[in-house]
């Protein structure tokens, strides 16, 4: 199935940033991104979804977000695959606030996100993006 979501999200690629917005081709943020893949798996995404502010500029450090992917989403095992849902720290010091897709391995490592002035992209995962990586998961199992 994880090649399967990679799949699913590479057909989200070109969808302009729009925060809060979870929409193929007319709007979405990273989060709406993995929201969006879920409804396009057939699952029904049934739980609250709280405020946030866009940017990576929040000094928080609630760790809300890897809260509510820990109790939503299956944790992934050691090796990373494709379609593994990452979690980044884009802010040393900050809460983990980016999530992205994964399209590759750590062979030919790629992420598929949604970022302000970018869109979904698929970006190569190199040493700088890959530090900033602090949980991988999977969507929930049928």
């Amino acid at each position: 199935m994880n090649t399967y979501v990679a799949r699913i999200a590479q057909t989200w690629i070109g969808t302009p940033y729009r925060h809060r917005a979870s929409l193929k081709g007319v709007g979405v943020d990273c989060l709406g991104l993995i929201l969006g893949v879920w409804r396009e798996l057939g699952r029904e995404v049934d739980f609250d979804i709280p405020h946030y502010a866009p940017g990576w500029r929040e000094t928080c450090k609630d760790e809300l977000l890897w809260q509510r992917a820990k109790s939503n989403l299956r944790p992934a095992d050691r090796e990373i695959q494709a379609g593994d849902i990452a979690l980044l720290r884009m802010r040393d010091g900050a809460a983990a606030r980016h999530l992205g897709i994964v399209s590759g391995t750590w062979r030919e490592p790629k992420l598929i996100h949604a970022y302000s002035g970018r869109g979904v992209v698929e970006s190569i995962i190199g040493k700088p993006l890959r530090r900033r990586f602090v949980a991988r998961f999977r969507y929930p199992a049928e």
